[in-house]
């Protein structure tokens, strides 16, 4: 898969494809570098190299790179007939720029090749944009539902669990 994406003033082409275990130290550092806005709500890093492994036991990372290496990424899992997203990363100078959005459709494609009728989400509820970006591609919080009690969030906050049906 490839596709042809403006980034700034200048055009890139962006390929996407399935992460491997070699993958396993740019990914951590990609999502740990896209999820530093969360240090105000969690101590330290989002993903280590052992949780980026164990994820790709369970599921997937569909990964976009360039000449410059990864853009973004995002975590792709089957369960039974529905989809789990999780972990959307987009590198920082990138942020803004439509690839996020690009990854989600990414994902969607997968999980309607794989026969899911639905994909399912959850975001902290202290990252106020997130559901906004996630309701504009069509996704509606279905519930809410608390931190387990190792996040130890450093402040009050839920998840917001969100679904959109494929299809």
């Amino acid at each position: 898969m490839s596709d042809t994406f403006k980034s700034g003033s200048h055009l890139s082409v962006l390929h996407t494809r399935f992460a491997c275990a070699a993958d396993a130290e740019a990914l951590t550092r990609l999502v740990n570098t896209a999820f530093v806005v969360e240090s105000e709500i969690f101590d330290g890093d989002r993903v280590s190299r052992d949780s980026v492994l164990a994820l790709l036991e369970k599921g997937k990372f569909l990964v976009t790179e360039d000449s410059a290496g990864l853009a973004g990424c995002v975590y792709v899992e089957l369960q039974g007939d529905r989809g789990y997203i999780g972990l959307l990363s987009v590198d920082p100078p990138r942020q803004g720029s439509g690839l996020g959005r690009l990854l989600m459709e990414a994902a969607e494609k997968f999980f309607c090749e794989a026969g899911c009728v639905a994909v399912d989400l959850r975001v902290v509820s202290a990252r106020v944009p997130l559901p906004a970006f996630y309701r504009h591609l069509g996704y509606v919080e279905t519930h809410r539902a608390d931190m387990p009690v190792e996040a130890r969030p450093k402040v009050l906050c839920q998840f917001i669990c969100m679904s959109k049906k494929l299809g």
